[in-house]
């Protein structure tokens, strides 16, 4: 069972190979593929009425004798794969983040998180991936991401998520199954209120260092006159602030 995100607003168009196949005449293929009987063998593949995208043929046992695979060097494999769930923890309060993105310092990472890292920033639209665990009745800070849109699959738990964009705000539930969408600049949170942890898997559409502001660091970064004259309140409450978050 796999999750699959793809880095595209617009209709995802997909080629497989039999189509392809199917779609090519019969002589292009033969002196393309230059089988043994030319022609007549290209003549004996017949199209399922099935899509075999997702159909497995029923006796894959016989037509399937050996499906083993040769591993690649590192300096391949680790350009498209990356164990996330083998990698380095970031916990915060509340929760747990783990990545699989690009990191414009590679201080810190190891041979083979530096291919996967460097290997995102070479192509365009790719994707940062983490997984988020927020542990029961924790609290994923309200935030915004300044240079990427941000999809959420719920493995585990229940929640309540927040959003606050330009023109509308909404809160909503969200249990296993469910997918959630955040776009750029739209400040979010997420809450676990469940027994057991909530645990997602979410996906940013940049291939670049993501660039996140949380709610604590923009207030503790702004002036408290400038804080003061926003809300109607004296300057002085605004250390409670302050205090609290030390």
């Amino acid at each position: 069972l796999f999750l699959l995100f793809f880095s595209t607003h617009e209709e995802l168009k997909t080629l497989d190979v039999d189509d392809v196949f199917f779609s090519t005449p019969e002589d292009i293929a033969a002196r393309a593929l230059k089988p043994q009987g030319g022609v007549d063998f290209i003549r004996t593949f017949k199209k399922q009425t099935e899509d075999q995208a997702v159909n497995l043929p029923p006796n894959l046992q016989e037509l399937v004798q050996n499906a083993s695979y040769v591993q690649s060097p590192d300096h391949l494999v680790w350009q498209y794969f990356y164990d996330l769930k083998g990698s380095a923890q970031y916990p915060f309060p509340g929760g747990i983040f783990q990545w699989a993105r690009y990191r414009i310092n590679g201080t810190g990472l190891n041979e083979t998180e530096k291919i996967f890292s460097e290997s995102l920033n070479k192509h365009e639209n790719t994707l940062t991936l983490a997984t988020l665990r927020i542990f029961s009745n924790g609290l994923g800070q309200p935030h915004f991401h300044f240079n990427a849109n941000e999809m959420g699959y719920v493995i585990s738990g229940c929640g309540k998520v927040g959003v606050v964009a330009s023109d509308i705000t909404a809160n909503f539930n969200i249990d296993i199954g469910d997918v959630i969408f955040f776009p750029v600049g739209s400040q979010h949170y997420i809450k676990s209120v469940c027994d057991e942890d909530l645990l997602l898997i979410l996906a940013y559409s940049t291939g670049n260092q993501l660039e996140t502001l949380r709610m604590n660091d923009y207030f503790h970064k702004t002036a408290d006159h400038i804080l003061a004259q926003l809300f109607f309140k004296e300057q002085n409450e605004f250390k409670k602030i302050l205090q609290a978050s030390k």
